[in-house]
This record gives C-alpha cells, structure tokens and sequence, in this order.
C-alpha cells in the first residue's frame, strides 16, 4: 500500500515538507510506503471551465511539464493522499486551490476516478493564525469526492517559522504522527474488506437540479 502527499508549499524543504515528512516515517513504521509530490515554485494556472477534460479525463492545460496530470496518473497507484500546504492570508496557498481545482474536478470527469473511496488527509503549516479556515478550505475536495476523511487527535496542523521551529511544535507532531497512524489502521481495514468481499458502495446518478431554470 502507497500513500501519495503533494507538497503545496513553494519551498520544496520547508515547514510543510517538514510535517510531510513527520507522517512518512509513521507509515513507514505501519509498512506503508509514501511518496511527496512536490507541487514545484512556478505559477500554477487556474481552471477555466473549458470542461475538454469531459472528453479525455485530463485537464487540457499541460504548463510546467503537465504536472497536474502527472499527479493525477501517480494518484490512480496510490491507496490514500494527504495534501499539505501552507498558509497565505488565512486560507491555502492560490497555487495550491488551482491545482486542486484541475486535478479534482478532471478526475471526476474521467471514466474511473483516481480519488473515489480512497481515504485523504489535509495538514496546513503556519507561523501562527489562519490554520482551521485553510484547513476546512481543503477537506472540501473530499467530501466531494467520496473520500473517507483521515482525522487526528487536534485539527491536522503544524506551527513554525522554520522547519527548525516545526520540529519544535512537538503536539503539531505527535499530530501528524496520529494522522498517519489513523490513515494506516483505515488502509488496513478497507484492504481487509477487499479480500473479505466487501464491495465499494453504490453511487447513485441521475438528473442534477439547479435552482434557476
């Protein structure tokens, strides 16, 4: 089992890679393996609802090496997410919400989606103030998606103006390491489930009813 991480921060080291890092080595200590998708420090565009991705299941804008569908291809391997950034102004960083935006909102226009029933994590970093609004920003994207929700013993969350002061945050880590911990035990049930022959739940779809006709 593969729990893949996007590092939303611009600072490839920094605070939230720090955090990162913390759940890594717990799930390499559950015997889950984990790999961090850095997002990179170039702009990021946002969506543009031109919906071509309705006809290939990829978003159609394919700028710094195509990285939102190279996350998109690493997702379909992977078992569970956890998706970190940190915090501008109170909420997650803008190149964050944009690749978010393309990589969710294509994926759910492909045949199979790559996200649907896999459990996913949030964590925000931030010197101070700001954490629990970028953090509910986040967690939006699953509970759309029909992805369990991995909690922890506090709101998923690191302070520090420096990896160095990360790592003083000692109940930011011991959070992260709970998260891990929760996310392995939920791996491992759902996994448990497959060879029992627990099937996925169905999904109804149907007519979509918009106020305004």
């Amino acid at each position: 089992m593969k729990v893949l991480m996007l590092n939303g921060s611009s600072r490839k080291n920094g605070c939230t890679y720090t955090a990162l890092e913390e759940i890594g080595k717990t799930l390499k200590e559950e015997g889950i393996d984990y790999e961090i998708f850095f997002i990179g420090n170039e702009p990021i565009r946002d969506c543009t609802a031109c919906r071509a991705c309705g006809m290939t299941g990829k978003c159609a804008f394919t700028e710094n090496d195509d990285i939102v569908n190279r996350f998109a291809e690493k997702a379909y391997e992977a078992d569970g997410f956890v998706f970190g950034s940190p915090v501008y102004y109170a909420h997650p960083t803008g190149r964050i919400l944009s690749f978010l935006d393309r990589v969710f909102y294509s994926n759910i226009r492909a045949a199979n989606s790559a996200f649907m029933y896999k459990p996913a994590a949030a964590i925000v970093s931030a010197r101070r103030g700001g954490t629990t609004a970028s953090f509910d920003v986040m967690n939006k994207y699953f509970g759309i998606t029909q992805m369990p929700v991995v909690t922890s013993t506090y709101w998923n969350m690191v302070h520090g103006n420096s990896p160095e002061e990360v790592l003083q945050d000692k109940e930011g880590l011991r959070t992260m390491r709970n998260i891990a911990h929760n996310m392995a035990w939920m791996l491992k049930n759902i996994e448990a489930g497959k060879k029992a022959g627990v099937a996925a739940p169905k999904t109804e779809t149907g007519e979509m009813t918009n106020f305004i006709r």
